[in-house]
Protein backbone atom coordinates (compact mmCIF):
# COMPACT_ATOMS: atom_id res chain seq x y z
CA UNK A 1 0.00 0.00 0.00
CA UNK A 2 1.17 3.27 -1.28
CA UNK A 3 0.60 6.27 1.68
CA UNK A 4 1.37 9.48 1.73
CA UNK A 5 2.08 11.08 5.23
CA UNK A 6 1.77 14.45 6.65
CA UNK A 7 3.73 14.77 9.89
CA UNK A 8 2.82 17.71 12.65
CA UNK A 9 3.76 21.31 13.07
CA UNK A 10 6.91 19.74 15.55
CA UNK A 11 6.52 16.30 13.56
CA UNK A 12 9.38 14.89 11.27
CA UNK A 13 9.43 12.27 8.51
CA UNK A 14 11.45 9.80 10.63
CA UNK A 15 8.57 9.89 13.33
CA UNK A 16 7.17 7.09 15.57
CA UNK A 17 3.75 7.02 12.94
CA UNK A 18 5.58 7.17 9.61
CA UNK A 19 8.51 4.75 11.00
CA UNK A 20 5.88 1.89 12.26
CA UNK A 21 4.02 2.42 9.28
CA UNK A 22 6.82 0.81 7.37
CA UNK A 23 8.71 -1.17 9.68
CA UNK A 24 5.30 -2.80 11.36
CA UNK A 25 2.64 -2.56 8.43
CA UNK A 26 4.87 -3.40 5.50
CA UNK A 27 3.87 0.38 4.10
CA UNK A 28 5.14 2.42 0.78
CA UNK A 29 5.53 5.41 3.11
CA UNK A 30 6.35 8.74 1.62
CA UNK A 31 6.81 11.54 4.42
CA UNK A 32 7.64 15.10 3.13
CA UNK A 33 9.14 17.87 5.26
CA UNK A 34 6.25 19.75 5.89
CA UNK A 35 7.48 22.84 6.64
CA UNK A 36 9.75 22.84 3.34
CA UNK A 37 7.51 25.48 1.78
CA UNK A 38 6.81 27.33 4.68
CA UNK A 39 4.89 27.19 7.99
CA UNK A 40 1.19 28.01 7.48
CA UNK A 41 -1.19 25.46 7.11
CA UNK A 42 -1.24 26.71 3.03
CA UNK A 43 2.12 25.99 2.39
CA UNK A 44 2.12 22.68 3.88
CA UNK A 45 -0.41 22.06 1.77
CA UNK A 46 1.24 22.74 -1.40
CA UNK A 47 3.80 20.27 -0.21
CA UNK A 48 0.83 17.42 -0.69
CA UNK A 49 -0.48 18.55 -3.20
CA UNK A 50 2.63 18.68 -5.36
CA UNK A 51 3.59 14.79 -4.27
CA UNK A 52 -0.58 14.07 -5.19
CA UNK A 53 -0.44 15.48 -8.27
CA UNK A 54 2.76 13.50 -9.44
CA UNK A 55 2.07 9.82 -8.29
CA UNK A 56 -0.87 7.08 -6.86
CA UNK A 57 -1.65 6.84 -3.21
CA UNK A 58 -3.75 4.60 -1.74
CA UNK A 59 -3.98 6.58 1.60
CA UNK A 60 -3.27 10.38 2.25
CA UNK A 61 -2.19 9.97 5.92
CA UNK A 62 -1.96 12.99 8.35
CA UNK A 63 -1.10 14.06 12.00
CA UNK A 64 -2.22 16.93 14.03
CA UNK A 65 -1.91 20.05 11.50
CA UNK A 66 -0.54 17.81 9.00
CA UNK A 67 -4.20 15.98 9.11
CA UNK A 68 -5.53 18.93 8.74
CA UNK A 69 -2.99 19.48 5.81
CA UNK A 70 -4.41 16.39 4.41
CA UNK A 71 -7.98 17.21 4.40
CA UNK A 72 -7.26 20.46 2.87
CA UNK A 73 -5.58 18.43 -0.28
CA UNK A 74 -8.65 16.30 -0.03
CA UNK A 75 -10.84 19.98 -0.50
CA UNK A 76 -8.63 21.10 -3.41
CA UNK A 77 -7.99 17.57 -5.48
CA UNK A 78 -12.00 16.41 -5.48
CA UNK A 79 -10.99 14.52 -8.35
CA UNK A 80 -7.96 12.39 -7.18
CA UNK A 81 -8.27 8.56 -5.74
CA UNK A 82 -7.57 7.84 -2.11
CA UNK A 83 -8.34 7.27 1.14
CA UNK A 84 -7.79 9.74 4.00
CA UNK A 85 -6.72 8.57 7.59
CA UNK A 86 -6.31 11.73 9.75
CA UNK A 87 -4.49 11.39 13.08
CA UNK A 88 -5.70 14.11 16.11
CA UNK A 89 -6.10 16.54 12.92
CA UNK A 90 -5.91 20.25 13.89
CA UNK A 91 -9.55 21.17 12.50
CA UNK A 92 -10.53 24.75 13.86
CA UNK A 93 -6.40 25.55 14.10
CA UNK A 94 -7.70 29.32 13.86
CA UNK A 95 -10.21 28.90 16.70
CA UNK A 96 -7.34 27.43 18.73
CA UNK A 97 -4.92 29.91 18.06
CA UNK A 98 -7.40 32.78 18.76
CA UNK A 99 -8.14 30.62 22.59
CA UNK A 100 -4.32 30.61 23.10
CA UNK A 101 -3.97 34.40 22.59
CA UNK A 102 -5.30 36.95 24.09
CA UNK A 103 -6.45 40.20 21.75
CA UNK A 104 -3.60 42.17 22.95
CA UNK A 105 -1.64 39.61 21.64
CA UNK A 106 -3.34 39.11 18.51
CA UNK A 107 -3.21 42.40 17.35
CA UNK A 108 0.45 42.59 17.94
CA UNK A 109 1.27 39.60 15.92
CA UNK A 110 -0.67 41.17 12.84
CA UNK A 111 1.34 45.01 13.78
CA UNK A 112 4.65 43.37 14.08
CA UNK A 113 4.02 40.26 11.23
CA UNK A 114 5.72 37.87 13.64
CA UNK A 115 4.76 35.69 16.86
CA UNK A 116 7.63 34.19 18.97
CA UNK A 117 6.54 30.39 19.12
CA UNK A 118 7.93 28.25 21.69
CA UNK A 119 6.77 24.55 21.36
CA UNK A 120 8.44 21.26 22.98
CA UNK A 121 10.84 21.61 20.29
CA UNK A 122 11.04 24.47 18.07
CA UNK A 123 11.78 28.27 18.88
CA UNK A 124 10.93 30.41 15.75
CA UNK A 125 8.99 33.11 14.28
CA UNK A 126 5.55 32.54 12.63
CA UNK A 127 4.62 35.94 10.25
CA UNK A 128 1.21 36.75 10.14
CA UNK A 129 -0.16 34.57 7.47
CA UNK A 130 -0.10 31.72 9.57
CA UNK A 131 -3.36 32.98 10.91
CA UNK A 132 -4.65 34.48 7.46
CA UNK A 133 -4.38 31.00 6.05
CA UNK A 134 -5.97 29.69 9.25
CA UNK A 135 -8.90 31.08 9.24
CA UNK A 136 -9.37 30.04 5.65
CA UNK A 137 -8.88 26.85 5.70
CA UNK A 138 -9.87 25.12 9.56
CA UNK A 139 -12.09 23.68 8.05
CA UNK A 140 -12.28 22.03 4.97
CA UNK A 141 -15.09 20.02 3.14
CA UNK A 142 -13.65 16.42 2.75
CA UNK A 143 -13.91 15.12 -0.45
CA UNK A 144 -12.42 11.18 0.04
CA UNK A 145 -13.56 8.29 2.42
CA UNK A 146 -12.04 9.60 5.41
CA UNK A 147 -11.30 7.61 9.14
CA UNK A 148 -10.40 9.83 12.00
CA UNK A 149 -8.40 8.54 15.00
CA UNK A 150 -8.54 11.06 18.05
CA UNK A 151 -7.77 10.42 21.71
CA UNK A 152 -10.08 11.56 24.09
CA UNK A 153 -7.70 13.11 26.63
CA UNK A 154 -6.17 15.28 23.87
CA UNK A 155 -5.50 18.85 25.43
CA UNK A 156 -4.20 20.37 22.46
CA UNK A 157 -6.63 19.66 19.37
CA UNK A 158 -10.16 19.19 21.30
CA UNK A 159 -11.87 16.04 20.22
CA UNK A 160 -15.13 18.12 19.71
CA UNK A 161 -13.50 19.27 16.72
CA UNK A 162 -13.06 16.09 14.73
CA UNK A 163 -16.64 15.50 16.63
CA UNK A 164 -17.78 17.91 14.56
CA UNK A 165 -16.60 17.01 11.31
CA UNK A 166 -17.57 13.59 11.67
CA UNK A 167 -21.12 14.76 12.41
CA UNK A 168 -21.37 17.53 9.88
CA UNK A 169 -19.40 15.88 7.20
CA UNK A 170 -20.80 12.74 5.23
CA UNK A 171 -17.20 11.60 3.69
CA UNK A 172 -16.11 11.23 7.74
CA UNK A 173 -17.04 7.35 7.24
CA UNK A 174 -15.65 6.45 10.68
CA UNK A 175 -13.95 8.73 13.94
CA UNK A 176 -12.44 6.19 16.29
CA UNK A 177 -12.15 7.80 19.89
CA UNK A 178 -9.25 6.22 21.56
CA UNK A 179 -7.85 6.56 25.37
CA UNK A 180 -5.01 8.58 24.24
CA UNK A 181 -3.54 12.19 24.33
CA UNK A 182 -2.70 14.30 21.45
CA UNK A 183 0.60 12.19 20.74
CA UNK A 184 -1.22 9.58 19.78
CA UNK A 185 1.06 6.66 21.43
CA UNK A 186 -1.56 4.06 21.64
CA UNK A 187 -3.29 4.77 17.78
CA UNK A 188 -0.76 2.95 15.91
CA UNK A 189 -2.35 -0.36 16.50
CA UNK A 190 -5.70 1.16 14.84
CA UNK A 191 -3.52 2.11 11.68
CA UNK A 192 -4.52 -1.19 9.34
CA UNK A 193 -7.99 -1.33 10.19
CA UNK A 194 -8.62 2.61 9.60
CA UNK A 195 -6.49 2.08 6.34
CA UNK A 196 -8.93 -0.84 5.29
CA UNK A 197 -12.19 1.12 6.19
CA UNK A 198 -10.79 3.93 3.86
CA UNK A 199 -9.42 1.26 0.81
CA UNK A 200 -12.97 -0.88 1.05
CA UNK A 201 -15.62 2.92 0.86
CA UNK A 202 -12.83 3.62 -2.08
CA UNK A 203 -13.63 0.68 -3.89
CA UNK A 204 -17.34 1.29 -3.50
CA UNK A 205 -17.35 4.59 -5.08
Amino acid sequence: MRVLFAHGFEGSPEGGKPTFMVDELGWDVIAPVMSEKGWNIEQETAVLLEHIDSGDFDIIAGSSMGGLAAANASALRPDATFGLLLIAPAFGLAEMWHERLTTSEMADWEKNDAYAYQGFELDMSLAWDFMQTAERMSWPKLNHPTVILHGIQDDVVPIENSRRVASDDENVIALMELEDGHRMQNAKGHFAKAAEICLDESKHD
